[in-house]
C-alpha cells in the first residue's frame, strides 16, 4: 500500500511540470477548467487568455523564452477578437520557429460536423473535444503527453 502510494506521488510530481494555457472567453469554462486541471495536482501553471490575439502575442513575444512556453493548449472556437480558426492560422505561421512540442486540443461547445471535420485538416490540432473536459479526458490526455515525453527523452 505505501509502496503504490509512492510512485503515485512520484508520478504526479513528474507531471507536475506541465504548463497549460487556456485560451476561452467563458469565465465559467475557465473556473471549472482550472478547478478540474488543479484537482488533479498536474499543471504547475496555467495561464489563461480570453481571445486568440492574447496568445499569440505571448507566443510571439516570447520567442527568445521558449521554456515560458505550456505543454498544452486548450482553444475554444468562438472567441472575440481573434476566434479559435483565426488562432490556428496565425499559429501556422509561427508554428516554425518554436522549439518546444505543443500539443493543442480544440475545445468548443460546438457539436457542427462541420467544425469537426475543419479542425481534422489542422495537422497541429490533437483533438477534438466537446465542452466541457471532462476528468478522465484530461488525464488520458496528460498520460500521452508523459508518454510522448518518455519516448522522446524529455521527462
Amino acid at each position: 500500500m505505501v509502496v503504490l502510494f509512492l510512485l503515485n506521488f512520484q508520478t504526479n510530481s513528474m507531471i507536475a511540470e506541465k504548463s497549460i494555457f487556456l485560451v476561452d472567453d467563458d469565465p465559467t469554462f475557465i473556473f471549472l477548467t482550472k478547478k478540474l486541471i488543479l484537482n488533479t495536482k498536474i499543471a504547475a501553471k496555467i495561464n489563461e487568455f480570453s481571445d486568440g490575439q492574447q496568445a499569440l502575442d505571448f507566443l510571439t513575444d516570447n520567442l527568445e523564452a521558449q521554456d515560458q512556453y505550456p505543454d498544452l493548449i486548450f482553444l475554444d472556437l468562438s472567441m472575440p477578437i481573434v476566434d479559435g480558426w483565426d488562432f490556428l492560422n496565425e499559429y501556422l505561421l509561427i508554428e516554425k520557429l518554436i522549439n518546444k512540442k505543443i500539443k493543442l486540443f480544440i475545445v468548443s461547445s460546438s457539436i457542427s460536423p462541420h467544425d469537426i471535420e475543419r479542425a481534422k485538416n489542422y495537422k497541429i490540432v490533437a483533438d477534438f473535444i466537446i465542452k466541457p473536459i471532462l476528468k478522465e479526458k484530461f488525464l488520458e490526455i496528460i498520460e500521452n503527453l508523459c508518454q510522448d515525453d518518455s519516448t522522446s527523452g524529455m521527462a
